[in-house]
């Protein structure tokens, strides 16, 4: 697939495999639906159990965006990375998945994804952090092209654009997804003392304000940014770890929750001539109908 070709697709990876791949595995994760990332069962259960939306990675600005949350399960780094950073390269961990976390009220604050657990030899817990995997949400339609792929598959298939062609929204995944969770789940874990980690995509982590940051070992929260990097040999993608990046919690939280206002000019212009149109549509002054056909 040429690169013109391929920025009219929005699909960069169906049931864990690039469309470009044509080999027999992925033809056959795509016939039977399968998650290659370490799903709780081995179909996709993306959107749908029943019928998936099996799109692991959308592509766009010429890279391909995790949009799925069990993308990041590749091989299980993002576990092994946290660990070591809340516990050290030589503790003995596990790790829960899909925990609810409760307020002092006995109200849901939600479900961590992650419960990385530090335990000695008699199975006793010792220490224990979080770890938030974040997708990105898609703004415009991605079933549609999908089902038209999974009907007519080709490498070189592209999509119409238009004001419907399905991208990344960052906006609406910062502040609907991973800003409400860093507040709640994040403010309980923040009061008890305990370290919290973050799986995201590099992508996304650049669109968030710049954040004030820290040392490992000062660290209240440790954001760990992946890509993913095309295997020509095997006709994959892989998932990388390319930067740490360390934060105190409440710096961070106050970085990305405090809006840069824009200039106060524009607004002010804005209201007047809003004010000018508001005016002059009720301006008693204005001519009735009699004052029309009298004069």
């Amino acid at each position: 697939m040429t690169k013109t070709t391929k920025d009219k697709c929005p699909l960069g990876e169906v049931f864990g495999f690039p469309i470009e791949n044509e080999s027999n595995k992925a033809q056959r994760y795509r016939k039977q639906k399968l998650c290659p990332f370490n799903n709780k069962v081995p179909n996709c259960t993306k959107d749908k159990a029943n019928n998936p939306l099996g799109v692991c990675s959308v592509w766009h600005n010429g890279t391909s965006v995790i949009t799925c949350p069990v993308r990041f399960r590749e091989d299980w780094v993002i576990i092994e990375n946290a660990a070591e950073f809340a516990f050290g390269q030589k503790a003995t961990w596990t790790s829960l998945s899909e925990i609810k976390l409760m307020d002092k009220n006995g109200q849901s604050a939600g479900n961590i994804d992650f419960v990385l657990i530090q335990y000695n030899k008699k199975g006793q817990l010792i220490d224990f952090t979080s770890l938030e995997v974040q997708g990105v949400y898609i703004s415009g339609n991605l079933r549609n092209p999908f089902e038209e792929y999974l009907r007519n598959p080709k490498n070189d298939f592209i999509w119409p654009s238009g004001y419907n062609f399905p991208k990344p929204d960052y906006l609406s995944s910062s502040r609907k997804r991973l800003i409400p969770q860093m507040l709640y789940k994040g403010g309980i874990f923040q009061s008890w003392k305990k370290k919290q980690t973050v799986a995201l995509q590099k992508s996304f982590f650049e669109t968030l304000p710049d954040l004030p940051t820290t040392t490992k070992s000062d660290a209240d929260i440790a954001w760990f940014l992946y890509d993913l990097t095309y295997n020509k040999e095997d006709n994959v993608n892989n998932l990388i770890l390319t930067d740490i990046i360390y934060t105190k919690f409440e710096p961070a939280l106050i970085k990305i929750t405090t809006p840069e206002p824009g200039d106060i000019s524009e607004f002010i212009t804005l209201l007047q001539n809003r004010l000018d149109d508001h005016l002059e549509k009720n301006s008693p002054d204005a001519p009735s109908f009699s004052d029309i056909i009298s004069s």
